[in-house]
């Protein structure tokens, strides 16, 4: 989360995609304004929530009407097709900042807590990330220590989960090797396309 709060340092207003009702974001609400939006959850964190689909996006926000979007572990529960529509909306929208977090390609999920929405659809990796103009940088240690849901695959858990911890320098810099992605878009840069 360090990471995110400095990249959203010169940012006066952010929308939380897919915020569920406990959103981490919720920490940084003195810096900056947080807009969330989910579909299934109701949040009373937020300085303002819209209880809407994600991919309603372009029904909510103008184009280049906020600083920063941030959709963490989102883009996975859409298919391919959703999530890179989703990234052009995203693109639109923000003035400064994209912020994406997602598991290094594909990893099974299905629903828990009564909520189909929690399947993953697609995987997004390294390569991926970056052809999409995204500096990424990799998380949570090496994607070969975790399995299906976040689980560890390896016995003893504990000495694992540390040795996971310890790799984490190395796949800061080597995201192709890390569990999960966190994806960073200068939005500013992106030429800007007109509402239809």
């Amino acid at each position: 989360m360090k990471t995110i709060k400095r990249e959203l340092k010169n940012c006066n207003s952010v929308i939380d995609l897919g915020c569920g009702n406990n959103s981490p974001l919720c920490r940084f609400k003195r810096w900056f304004k947080i807009i969330g939006v989910d579909d299934y959850e109701i949040s009373k964190l937020h300085d303002k929530f819209y209880q809407r689909n994600v991919r309603d996006l372009y029904e909510l926000f103008l184009n280049k009407s906020v600083d920063a979007i941030v959709a963490l572990d989102l883009i996975e529960h859409l298919t391919k097709e959703e999530g890179l529509e989703l990234i052009k909306k995203m693109e639109r929208i923000a003035k400064k900042k994209i912020i994406i977090f997602t598991p290094n390609g594909f990893r099974e999920q299905s629903a828990f807590d009564g909520n189909p929405l929690q399947i993953h659809k697609s995987g997004w990796d390294f390569e991926e990330m970056k052809k999409l103009g995204f500096k990424v940088i990799g998380k949570d240690g090496l994607k070969y220590i975790k399995g299906k849901e976040n689980s560890v695959r390896f016995k003893p858990i504990i000495l694992w989960l540390w040795i996971s911890k310890l790799t984490q320098p190395f796949v800061r810099n080597n995201p192709k090797y890390a569990y999960n992605l966190l994806c960073i878009k200068d939005s500013s840069k992106t030429v800007e396309v007109n509402k239809e």
